[in-house]
């Protein structure tokens, strides 16, 4: 019987594309080819609004588009568990709530409850079902950028959890996890597989068509580009147009008068002027990972200091030292059977004694 898996990719899905879901395709062909791993179920986790880039809109909007774009799939959810948060989560911890909330739902006999982000006959496997990060190459890539990364969110991840990695057609992820300790020392947790059909339309690509009033026809879920027209997202302004199946490239200022006449003002969508509101969703993707340097001190002479931007890895430092010691397991976050949860506590999980289920990789 072949080990378990559930993947989960977390970003900030501003909006969603087609690739962000493709990863889940391509890492389950992989695992049923190579006959090591059964993949049982896919989780998206959009970001909090804490997150902060520009760009970023309201997760109710996110959430609502992924939902939409992933009506067609049978097998891929959306957890909104981190939008829920009094703040923004760290990957890690994202990582450590769902793979416990799992753990208690396989040993609990007493419930047959499922959230709906997890799939239905989850009470019906037997054994137990490692979570794993989902993501592309560039994450992988980030884990090496000195200061981008808490060494004990490194540790947790790669320790506990393992990591699937999409990688492009041509790249070298091998190279970076020869070039990092830690990357080497759980090289057996890392899954590379390559992407052999390149796509690379993302989500800043998405929004700097938007904003400059463009088509983004066939780049996007239908029901996705409607909903960001509808709710005027990402500088798009549905006053002056309205993009729909029928009618991508031709809008109406006005709509029709309750006569049936069609006197309001036409537009063409390529000659909307977003030119003010572009430069505020020209930010960086979900899979972006730059990093940069503070101006230098004056007052002691020093040099530009490296500064972690608030991606992936902020927060305050957790104490690792009984993860690592007791390998395969992940820490419980405050989680009990009828599925009611609160944010995460680092004193409270450090000072009560909590019920964890073996997992191992």
């Amino acid at each position: 019987m072949l080990p378990k898996v559930i993947l989960i990719a977390c970003g900030a899905f501003s909006p969603p594309t087609p690739m962000h879901f493709r990863m889940f395709e391509i890492a389950r062909d992989y695992f049923q080819q190579m006959g090591t791993h059964e993949v049982v179920g896919g989780i998206v986790s959009p970001v909090h609004d804490s997150y902060g880039k520009k760009g970023l809109v309201a997760a109710k909007h996110r959430s609502a588009m992924l939902k939409l774009a992933l009506k067609s799939s049978d097998w891929i959810r959306v957890s909104e568990w981190e939008t829920h948060q009094d703040g923004w989560t760290r990957t890690r911890v994202t990582l450590q709530y769902h793979q416990n909330y799992i753990n208690s739902l396989l040993s609990d006999d007493s419930s047959d409850t499922v959230p709906g982000w997890l799939p239905g006959n989850l009470k019906q496997m037997s054994g137990t079902v490692q979570v794993k990060l989902l993501c592309g190459a560039d994450l992988l890539e980030s884990l090496n950028v000195p200061g981008l990364w808490d060494p004990d969110d490194i540790e947790a991840i790669l320790g506990h959890h393992g990591i699937v990695v999409i990688s492009r057609s041509g790249s070298n992820p091998e190279q970076f996890i020869f070039n990092s300790d830690i990357l080497s020392k759980y090289r057996r947790n890392i899954t590379i597989v390559t992407n052999w059909v390149p796509n690379e339309v993302s989500s800043t690509m998405i929004r700097r068509l938007l904003s400059r009033g463009q088509s983004v026809k066939y780049l996007l879920d239908d029901s996705v580009t409607d909903y960001i027209m509808k709710n005027s997202l990402f500088g798009a302004n549905s006053h002056k147009y309205i993009l729909t199946p029928n009618h991508n490239e031709i809008a109406y200022l006005h709509p029709p008068s309750p006569s049936g006449r069609e006197d309001g003002i036409v537009l063409n969508l390529h000659q909307v002027d977003n030119s003010v509101r572009q430069r505020q969703f020209e930010e960086m993707d979900e899979t972006d990972f730059p990093s940069h340097k503070s101006p230098t001190n004056s007052t002691n002479g020093s040099g530009a200091e490296l500064m972690r931007p608030k991606m992936f890895c902020c927060g305050d430092s957790l104490n690792m030292k009984t993860l690592r010691n007791r390998p395969g397991q992940a820490v419980q976050i405050r989680t009990d059977a009828s599925g009611s949860h609160s944010a995460y506590d680092p004193d409270e999980v450090k000072n009560k004694k909590l019920k964890t289920t073996a997992c191992p990789l």
